[in-house]
């Protein structure tokens, strides 16, 4: 069989690395590859709020393949049976949203795991081929290699976020910004104190708890501010690229 690159989950345990990891919301095998091809440390393919659907998603992981670009899935809600789906299609690993206790969070860790230390069921089909293992032997390829990253984006989440980070097992914690101030009463207002003061108390929590944390950066005077604070991982978003590009390309017809 195939050696394997690096995975992500080894990458966040070396803290001198700083990554990206790009939210795909396109449908698209295609844009993935190209993503992946560029370097990205990982792609996190969207089917919370992109136009993806099973197939595409089982298209966009396959599209790394040949890369040391990560594979990760947005799932839409924390749920065992969605979880066990895309990573049987070959996801290296599961972001969760609405994340908002420690049981939350327990159960996401579970579900990246086979009994006994977790939930899973058995049945990679598809997963074995990405991995370069034979179907017997994805299990013991996979274990301890799966990444769960955590967003945390609710009030309750951030009352809770001690507890959170207590959880063994969680390899990244991405405050998302916009539902976070949308659930605060204060939407898009990322320079409101009350904002501040959650964002603020996130970073301690998941510092304290050596838990690498990650956020969006367009721009890089964006991510070097995110480096900075300590921050690991910075996240683009494919759709947002292509639009500002176009737009920037038109503005050159003025």
């Amino acid at each position: 069989m195939q050696s394997q690159p690096m995975t992500f989950k080894e990458k966040l345990s070396d803290p001198t690395k700083r990554l990206t990891a790009h939210v795909c919301t396109i449908p698209s095998a295609t844009v993935t590859q190209a993503m992946a091809a560029a370097g990205s440390d990982a792609v996190i393919i969207d089917l919370e709020h992109g136009a993806i659907d099973y197939a595409s998603a089982h298209a966009m992981i396959a599209a790394t393949a040949g890369t040391s670009c990560a594979p990760l899935v947005r799932v839409t809600v924390n749920d065992a049976a969605q979880v066990k789906r895309v990573l049987d299609l070959g996801a290296e690993g599961i972001v969760f949203p609405l994340i908002r206790s420690a049981e939350d969070a327990a159960r996401a860790v579970a579900s990246l795991r086979y009994p006994p230390n977790g939930t899973r069921g058995f049945g990679p089909f598809l997963a074995h081929s990405r991995w370069g293992t034979s179907l017997m032997d994805y299990r013991g390829t996979v274990d301890g290699r799966l990444v769960c990253c955590l967003l945390v984006e609710t009030r309750d989440a951030i009352e809770n976020i001690e507890a959170i980070c207590a959880v063994p097992g969680i390899d990244a914690i991405i405050p998302a910004q916009f539902d976070l101030s949308t659930d605060l009463g204060i939407s898009g207002q990322f320079d409101h104190p009350d904002f501040l003061a959650a964002i603020a108390k996130v970073e301690k929590a998941a510092n304290a708890a050596g838990i690498p944390l990650g956020n969006v950066g367009l721009a890089k005077s964006q991510a070097d501010a995110l480096f900075a604070k300590g921050y690991r991982i910075i996240a683009g978003f494919d759709i947002l690229w292509l639009k500002a590009m176009a737009a920037e390309t038109q503005s050159w017809t003025q």
